[in-house]
């Protein structure tokens, strides 16, 4: 391109598709892909990874002690992912596979079997359809430093590792209790999981290899070999406590899975800011204009803009201020629509609030090809908004704002000057919490993908955590 020619404007369709449809992230794949493999030809190669369409299955390495609940964690990963369980037992136990057959001679005389042999084994159980549609779920390998480089050399990468960690004395106590159901394969405990059912009690045997010196031989085992696996998978690495409920576990290791890692793609963020009036949703906006140069687009404020500049639209604006009655919607995203068309916005991305204040509104905006990026609820207790509204003064000689509780007047010549905004008188405040919350429902429908925080703390707290969800990718939302 010529330098010397004028800037060349995007237009803004185009980023917006790129980021809706992770175009950057699919290249970035398709790049990965091509230098793992060095295909002879790569246009095959590339039209055959983009038909397998499986860039975002689940591929996870869970590892832990022994008795830390993997193999538990794993399988309820498992049925909820609707991914493939890759165990050492049931890798042995592939009918199909001629290496299996020579593994499980193997791993009957030893109970282990060697590390080329293992990822040899893996390499062939992940290029079965099941796992390469549906995704996998390693639990308890690699084992030791040369499985994880051997399986990172074939271009075996997993997008989360998860290791489970306990202390010993309670992976020990908790061993001695483990019972396993030879039908199912489920691990049960005599203490903190027994099973309800008869049948399942009477059939459960105690596992091999579980008293308290071999426990305690294995875990020596455990921490020598983990410390120099973990340095293989930097980035995306969680590390939980086991020693708490199982199912807070889960969770944890749920919540962890569905998230994103963060990328390079260029991202413009286009962030709306929804919440009842008094909710800080004009500070949080000024905040994040501040430090990420983000455009600050307040509705109201256009539309004052408008009418003191006396353009066009400010002239038709200005019989509804003065009947203190709403400005039509087709007015308002007109107006609206001539900010965020400008280049600043474009370039900049734009943090947008008091708009939309329904569901018509909202869908007009999306219409209008103005879809946010990333949507955030300030959710605000009804006694707390009164607090923070109908206690505002302001004092009409110096211009001074004060509130009664948290920046009372210094003086009591001051405090008897004070005036109240008729909009902070409580009728009115009530009359507006009202229309919120009547049409709230309605738009966190609409934005499901948006996030719900609590406004009620510190406004700094609430900033620290918008801009968290800003600058980290969404959650996938699995059912």
């Amino acid at each position: 391109m010529d330098s010397a020619s004028a800037p060349h404007r995007i237009p803004p369709e185009m980023p917006q598709y790129g980021e809706e449809n992770h175009i950057f992230e699919l290249m970035q794949n398709m790049l990965e892909q091509l230098l793992i493999h060095q295909p002879e030809d790569p246009i095959p190669f590339m039209i055959q990874h983009l038909h397998k369409d499986n860039d975002n299955v689940p591929r996870i390495v869970i590892l832990g002690p022994p008795a830390s609940g993997k193999t538990t964690i794993a399988m309820w990963l498992c049925k909820h992912l609707n991914s493939s369980l890759l165990t050492l037992e049931n890798l042995v136990l592939n009918e199909f596979s001629l290496t299996a057959t020579k593994a499980k001679r193997l791993y009957l005389q030893r109970k282990t079997i060697p590390s080329a042999l293992l990822v040899q084994l893996i390499q062939e159980r992940l290029a079965e359809e099941d796992c390469v549609k549906r995704g996998w779920i390693l639990d308890g390998i690699p084992e030791t430093r040369e499985q994880a480089l051997r399986i990172q050399t074939l271009g075996i990468t997993p997008r989360h590792v998860i290791v489970l960690s306990a202390p010993d004395t309670v992976l020990i106590e908790r061993n001695l209790g483990k019972r396993i159901d030879p039908q199912t394969g489920e691990i049960y405990h005599t203490t903190f999981d027994w099973p309800p059912e008869s049948e399942i009690q009477n059939r459960l045997m105690v596992p091999e290899d579980i008293s308290e010196l071999e426990t305690a031989q294995k875990l020596l085992e455990y921490h020598r070999n983990i410390v120099r696996v973990i340095p293989s998978y930097p980035k995306i690495l969680k590390v939980i406590s086991a020693d708490q409920p199982c199912v807070d576990v889960f969770y944890q290791a749920l919540t962890y899975v569905q998230s994103n890692h963060r990328t390079n793609a260029p991202f413009t963020p286009r962030v709306l800011l929804l919440g009842p009036v008094g909710s800080g949703k004009s500070l949080q906006a000024a905040l994040l204009a501040q430090k990420y140069r983000l455009v600050n687009v307040c509705c109201g404020q256009l539309l004052k803009e408008a009418m003191a500049d006396r353009t066009t639209f400010g002239e038709l604006i200005q019989p509804f201020f003065e009947k203190e009655m709403a400005v039509p919607d087709s007015l308002l995203m007109k107006v609206l629509s001539q900010r965020l068309d400008q280049q600043d916005c474009i370039q900049k991305g734009w943090v947008l609030h008091g708009v939309p204040r329904d569901l018509d509104q909202a869908h007009l905006l999306n219409s209008l090809g103005y879809n946010p990026n990333r949507v955030f609820f300030l959710n605000v207790p009804f006694d707390s908004i009164m607090e923070r509204l109908t206690l505002r003064r302001i004092d009409p000689v110096t211009g001074e704002r004060y509130h009664l509780m948290y920046k009372p007047p210094p003086t009591m010549e001051i405090q008897a000057r004070l005036l109240q905004n008729p909009k902070d008188a409580e009728e009115q405040v009530k009359l507006k919490m009202d229309l919120f919350y009547r049409n709230s429902a309605d738009l966190e429908q609409l934005y499901g993908s948006a996030i719900t925080l609590n406004g009620d703390q510190d406004p700094y707290t609430v900033f620290e955590y918008i801009e968290s969800g800003i600058i980290n990718p969404l959650p996938k939302k699995i059912p």
